[in-house]
């Protein structure tokens, strides 16, 4: 579903390779986990996979359609939670539901129930008649996956989502990534939460200063690594400087 095929992307008119011949495929019902220290070029790949970048070499591919030729189609069939919640501030909470909503063609019917039953899981029925400016980090990282998760995309990219979420909340979404691979979706996603990466994903890669240092199953992972326990280890020893 996702194909990302000798992909690069520089800053600083090439100075800086943020992004570095990368080659992944991620296929359907498969969830996905990206990670890699802190510059190593997580958040420019999911940009450029979203299409909010252009990489400079490579194709990405979203179902089989390049994300740059049919950008809206691609775009159409995927939703996007960014590392930081920076949303339209002045838009009540369900104004920007509908918001959504209305952007990905959702029933009325269907976008009344998806939006009333995250709302109440993620215990934000209270707030949601109230402007975004008024919410706290947490609550703005709930209001943004409640309009990924209203829309049912085929494709979930998910950049630190659990940053900011209460237990709960992180258990919400865990549950519900799970689902969406179970019917066939895609997921893509960074995180700096070990732990949740080794219980969570089906595969995982590790990026280290824009290219891609390890990738595959735990017990693959384990296979290309010195430490054969556990993924902090691993991921310690494939990204020392």
């Amino acid at each position: 579903m996702i194909e990302i095929d000798h992909v690069s992307k520089s800053y600083n008119k090439g100075a800086v390779r943020a992004v570095d011949d990368l080659t992944l495929t991620v296929p359907p019902g498969e969830i996905f986990g990206f990670l890699g220290p802190n510059g190593a070029g997580k958040t420019t790949t999911i940009k450029l996979i979203v299409g909010i970048l252009k990489p400079d070499q490579g194709t990405i591919r979203i179902a089989g359609l390049d994300n740059q030729a049919d950008a809206l189609r691609t775009k159409a069939m995927t939703a996007y939670v960014p590392d930081e919640p920076e949303i339209y501030e002045r838009l009540k909470g369900i104004e920007y539901l509908n918001f959504m909503g209305d952007v990905y063609g959702v029933s009325g019917r269907d976008r009344r129930e998806r939006i009333g039953y995250w709302l109440e899981a993620f215990e934000l029925s209270h707030a949601v008649a109230s402007p975004i400016q008024t919410y706290s980090h947490g609550m703005r990282q709930k209001i943004i996956l409640t309009a990924a998760l209203m829309v049912r995309p085929r494709v979930l990219v998910l950049d630190e989502p659990m940053v900011g979420l209460d237990p709960r909340s992180s258990h919400l979404l865990k549950e519900a990534m799970r689902e969406h691979c179970a019917k066939g979706g895609t997921l893509f996603f960074s995180t700096h939460i070990m732990e949740v990466a080794e219980r969570l994903c089906d595969r995982l890669a590790i990026i280290h200063k824009g290219r891609l240092a390890a990738c595959g199953t735990m017990a693959e992972l384990r296979d290309q690594a010195k430490d054969k326990v556990s993924l902090e280890n691993i991921f310690l020893e494939l990204t020392e400087s």
